[in-house]
């Protein structure tokens, strides 16, 4: 009974614990957590977000250029980011996805988006999860032009994670359609984390090749991709 008041105390005073280290918190973290939360450098790449030095179009992105046109991400893929993440994509942490579209927010302009899309499930994994983890980051996007039905899985694949990176590119391909014309729109979309961006890099394909004059990622974290 003892723990159960002081945790009632705790919570009318400060609003709850913190997730990530349980302690008293205003929000769903306290102010050192959200602190400690893993910014990434200014200078990045503006295509695909990873670090440039002189915040110029990288070499990566010069040699092989991606079909996507720009990358916007909130944090690095690191801890305690990666805990957030993977709280809300396989545990059902939901309320998470408030907290990760908010500070994915603070770093996006949709004046000029026409419409936003987050990276479809497979029908089998959306049973089997019961949501999609990047829509609820979208729905948080507000007032973006939420689009849930404007790319669909044309076919279910492995797990992006449980590949090799040089096998991502081949594991996705074909694998979503659209499913109206985009001509001449510009559109978002919408992701937890990106990686080597394979997943990314083919919808934006696909979305393109229905007339999309421009496409963005807007993702939570990023992490370098290996050679």
């Amino acid at each position: 009974m003892r723990n159960y008041l002081g945790e009632l105390l705790l919570t009318r005073l400060f609003g709850g614990k913190c997730f990530l280290c349980r302690g008293a918190a205003p929000a769903l973290l306290c102010p050192a957590c959200e602190a400690d939360l893993p910014r990434l450098a200014p200078m990045r790449c503006p295509r695909c977000a990873l670090e440039s030095p002189r915040g110029e179009v990288c070499g990566r992105c010069l040699s092989e250029t991606p079909n996507y046109d720009a990358t916007v991400a909130a944090l690095a893929y690191e801890f305690p980011a990666d805990a957030l993440v993977h709280a809300l994509k396989f545990r059902g942490e939901l309320a998470l996805a408030g907290l990760l579209g908010n500070l994915l927010s603070q770093k996006i302009s949709n004046d000029e988006i026409d419409c936003v899309i987050p990276v479809p499930l497979s029908a089998a994994r959306l049973r089997e999860r019961g949501y999609n983890h990047a829509a609820e980051i979208a729905r948080q996007l507000r007032p973006a032009k939420l689009d849930l039905a404007l790319c669909e899985r044309s076919r279910d694949t492995p797990p992006q994670m449980d590949l090799p990176y040089a096998e991502r590119r081949r594991n996705v391909r074909g694998a979503f359609r659209c499913t109206r014309s985009l001509a001449g729109q510009s559109v978002a979309v919408v992701d937890d984390v990106m990686t080597t961006g394979a997943t990314l890099n083919e919808i934006a394909l696909v979305l393109k090749q229905a007339g999309a004059a421009r496409v963005s990622n807007w993702v939570v974290a990023r992490t370098f991709p290996q050679p």
